[in-house]
């Protein structure tokens, strides 16, 4: 080779490549700009989501109003005629479940375990809808209203997560193959239909990945988050911008709470564990692992009953329900947010030493009927009710920081969500001074569950999904 072919050792470039420090995986900005910036399909995708993340809270926010009304309907009747919840509420009871086993079976309960079964990776998209749809969002929402005008002990959240859900994901159907799997917009919805239901955001997106799914990819965060701020701003928009409770004066938690606290965190972790369990039997028939434990076999020939005669069954607790209501004046009927309100401003509801345990076992005969409706509200309720019980033991029946953390403590310990628990009474009482005790109140008392009860919503869940496969194999 001659000089003149010879290249310049000085010339940038001649030498060996400059090595490359990316490495697999990382982002190319570029690409990613592109990607995200100018892919109009995308923003398409986007806009449909958002759309019907929106449409989900109005749609949470209108059943609130349905059920207000209904319960006001209920109200008002009783107070002219203090007998009547003993022939209209078993009747309107027996009704409601005759409508739900006929026409929407996946209607009935909690709604938080069909979401999560609907998540399950050998489902198709036929075998979700058997789970959460428009279908079933429409029957949850008129039959939960029922369920109200009928006095039952039953909460809002639950059924708004499976109504949110199946507006979400009805989106499906309008988004490219290569957006959301149906997967996120489940937990999208749900978490949003919390959100919407008790104007509590921040306690939708721990919901979202504590309790609905654990799977949710990270790059979807956002989405969930997105949806979670459009259904929250619907109900703001007409509930306006407060907490649920309203402002409850709590002072700071010193030292003298510490033993009274912890009789209440240990009280309510063993009754919710109960509770869970109880629910788990009652509601799977005692078919979930095996057979029934020994204190609870008094109550196969009742599990019986209702396999055989499910619409009668659900009359006769719609009576019973009927009956505890009226001994306690009226307070363990419907959600039981008024009389929980009461406790933490100060007031004493009507029969506020028995309204605890009342609601408790008010909130478990109703889930034993079959109707549609959610246990967060009434075991709110209970909670508040335990709270105050122990204040009163101890002598000090106004204390609000001991009914609140009664509050969190039963919610963690019936559904094993602690950090929900927590943050959703924060949120509705504005008790940020009592933030770090709501929290360790309900690790405490989800930790007692634990040891008493598997999980409420996963073992539904898990009983939900082996029936209806079986189904579809038979």
């Amino acid at each position: 080779m001659n000089n003149a072919q010879r290249p310049d050792p000085d010339s940038p470039d001649v030498g060996p490549a400059a090595p490359d420090h990316r490495r697999p995986g990382d982002p190319d900005f570029y690409r990613q700009l592109k990607t995200e910036v100018l892919d109009g399909r995308l923003w398409l995708d986007r806009a449909i989501v958002l759309a019907y993340a929106a449409l989900a809270g109005a749609v949470v926010v209108l059943f609130t109003l349905l059920i207000e009304r209904a319960f006001g309907l209920f109200s008002a009747m009783t107070a002219r005629a203090w007998w009547l919840p003993l022939l209209w509420t078993p009747l309107l009871t027996a009704g409601i479940v005759w409508l739900t086993r006929r026409y929407a079976p996946m209607s009935a309960g909690s709604g938080i375990p069909q979401v999560i079964a609907a998540q399950d990776p050998s489902l198709d998209e036929a075998g979700q809808h058997g789970f959460v749809s428009l279908k079933l969002a429409a029957a949850k929402l008129l039959l939960g209203t029922a369920g109200f005008a009928a006095g039952l002990s039953i909460g809002k959240e639950g059924p708004s997560v499976q109504i949110a859900a199946g507006v979400m994901l009805r989106s499906r159907r309008w988004l490219s193959a290569r957006s959301l799997t149906p997967q996120t917009l489940l937990v999208a919805g749900g978490a949003a239909g919390i959100a919407a239901a008790f104007n509590a955001p921040l306690a939708g997106v721990v919901f979202a990945f504590e309790e609905l799914s654990r799977r949710t990819d990270a790059r979807f965060s956002g989405v969930v988050i997105a949806a979670i701020v459009l259904a929250g701003l619907m109900g703001i928009s007409v509930f306006g911008d407060k907490a649920y409770f309203g402002a409850v004066d709590i002072a700071p938690p010193g030292w003298h709470l510490l033993l009274p606290g912890l009789m209440v965190t240990v009280v309510v972790g063993l009754l919710g564990g109960l509770f869970a369990k109880l629910m788990i039997i009652t509601l799977t028939g005692g078919a979930v692992r095996g057979p029934l434990p020994r204190w609870a076999a008094p109550m196969r020939p009742l599990l019986a009953v209702r396999r055989r005669w499910p619409i009668r069954f659900a009359a006769a607790l719609g009576l019973m329900i009927a009956v505890i209501g009226l001994a306690a004046e009226g307070a363990t009927f419907g959600s039981g947010i008024e009389p929980a309100a009461q406790l933490l401003h100060g007031e004493a509801p009507p029969a506020a030493l028995a309204f605890g345990p009342l609601k408790f076992l008010t909130t478990w005969l109703t889930a034993w009927t079959g109707v549609p409706g959610g246990i967060f509200a009434p075991a709110l309720a209970t909670g508040a009710g335990i709270g105050y019980d122990i204040a009163v033991l101890w002598g000090d029946g106004g204390n609000t920081a001991l009914i609140a953390i009664g509050m969190a403590g039963f919610l963690a310990a019936a559904t094993q969500a602690p950090i929900t628990s927590s943050l959703i009474v924060m949120e509705m009482i504005n008790g940020r001074p009592l933030v770090l005790s709501l929290m360790a109140v309900a690790v405490i008392a989800a930790a007692i569950s634990r040891m008493i009860s598997r999980p409420l919503y996963a073992t539904l869940a898990a009983s939900m999904l082996a029936r209806f496969k079986y189904s579809r194999s038979s």
